[in-house]
C-alpha cells in the first residue's frame, strides 16, 4: 500500500531523511518509532503530499506522490502532530466541513468515528478552540477519518494525552484495521510499539531495525539486569564506572545494564557486580535479570549505530 524508494530530504545542513526505503503492507499498522527530531514529521509530510523530498520516489496504492497527489489527497486521511483545525468552528462545524470537502455526510461513515465522536457530542456546539488537549486530539481523529480513508497517517497522536485516551485510540485504531484502512503512525512512546503490526525504530533520518515487535525483542540477545539501591543517583555513577559495565541506562526506578562478559570463572557477571557494589556501600541492593523492553532495544541500536557511523571508511 505504501513504497518508499530511497527517499532523501535535507534542510540545509541537516539531513532529516537519510536514503529511506521501506514497504507497508496492505490493513497493517506500521508504526515509526523515535524521539524527536528522528525525522517521523518530515516523512509523513512527504508521503501527504504536503512537501517533496529532494530525491527518492515514494508511492501510495500505486500512486506517485508528486504526479497523482490529488488522487493521494482524496483518499488519505492525515492527522499532524500539531491541531490544525478551524478553532473558530464548533465541534459539529469542523466536522460538516471536512466531510463536505470530500464530498460525502457525517452519516454515510459514522460507524468508524461513533465511539470516540460519542465523547466529543456533549461538546458539539463548544468551538474547537476551547476544548481540552484530548478532546481536540479525538475531534481531529474523526475530521481525519470522516471520508472513510485508504490509509490513515496519525503523527504522533497520543503526545500530551491522558492514559486512558491513549487507551482508547489505539483500541479505535484496532477497529480501523478491521476495516481494511491501513494504518501508519508515528510515536515517541516506545511502550505502545506492543500495539502494531509492524515498527520501524527510527533515529536521525534512519530505520535503526524494521520487524514485529516481538521479533525485535527476541534479536535482543545480551543479558539484561535491572539494578536499584537506595541512592540511584550515586549508583548510576559508580555502575558507569564500572569496567564490566558495557551499557548503562536510566530507566525509572531501576538502572538496565549489559555486562561485558567475564573470564573469572569462581564467580558470575552479576556476583562480580554485587561485590563490587556492596564494597561501595549500596544498601538495599537487588540485581536481577529481566527480559528486554522495546526500549532497551533501540537504545542497543542506537549505541551500535553511533559506533558504526565512527568507523573510518574502508577503500578499495
Amino acid at each position: 500500500m505504501i513504497k518508499v524508494e530511497h527517499i532523501t530530504k535535507k534542510y540545509g545542513k541537516i539531513e532529516a531523511l537519510c536514503d529511506l526505503s521501506f514497504e507497508v503492507q496492505a490493513g497493517e499498522i506500521y508504526g515509526v518509532i523515535g524521539p524527536d527530531g528522528a525525522g517521523k514529521t518530515t516523512l509523513f509530510r512527504i508521503l501527504t503530499t504536503l512537501i517533496l523530498a529532494d530525491s527518492g520516489k515514494a508511492f501510495l496504492n500505486g500512486w506517485d506522490v508528486k504526479k497523482d497527489y490529488q488522487l493521494i489527497r482524496n483518499n488519505i486521511g492525515y492527522m499532524p502532530g500539531r491541531f490544525s483545525l478551524y478553532q473558530d468552528l464548533s465541534v459539529e462545524e469542523n466536522l460538516q466541513f471536512f466531510a463536505s470537502i470530500f464530498n460525502t455526510q457525517i452519516e454515510t461513515n459514522y460507524h468508524l468515528i461513533k465511539d470516540i465522536y460519542q465523547q466529543l457530542e456533549p461538546f458539539k456546539k463548544r468551538r474547537a478552540g476551547a476544548l481540552s488537549g484530548g478532546m481536540k486530539q479525538k475531534l481531529a481523529l474523526c475530521c481525519a477519518l470522516i471520508h472513510k480513508p485508504m490509509i490513515l497517517f496519525l503523527d504522533e497522536p497520543t503526545t500530551g494525552v491522558d492514559p486512558v485516551s491513549r487507551k482508547e485510540l489505539w483500541d479505535l485504531l484496532k477497529q480501523l484495521k478491521s476495516e481494511g484502512i491501513t494504518i501508519m503512525v508515528s510515536t515517541s512512546y516506545m511502550d505502545e510499539a506492543g500495539r502494531c503490526d509492524r515498527i520501524a525504530l527510527m533515529l536521525k533520518g534512519r530505520f535503526l531495525s524494521v520487524d514485529t515487535p516481538q521479533n525485535i525483542v527476541n534479536n535482543y540477545t545480551d543479558d539484561l539486569l535491572a539494578v536499584s539501591s537506595l541512592d540511584m543517583s550515586i549508583l548510576l555513577t559508580d555502575l558507569k564506572n564500572y569496567p564490566a559495565v558495557k551499557t548503562c541506562y536510566a530507566f525509572g526506578d531501576v538502572h538496565h545494564i549489559n555486562l561485558h562478559p567475564q573470564t573469572n570463572v569462581n564467580t558470575t557477571p552479576q556476583q562480580a557486580l554485587q561485590t563490587y557494589l556492596e564494597s561501595l556501600h549500596h544498601h538495599e541492593l537487588s540485581i536481577r535479570k529481566i527480559e528486554a523492553s522495546i526500549e532497551d532495544c533501540f537504545m542497543e541500536l542506537a549505541a551500535r549505530s553511533a559506533v558504526e557511523t565512527k568507523k573510518p571508511k574502508q577503500y578499495v
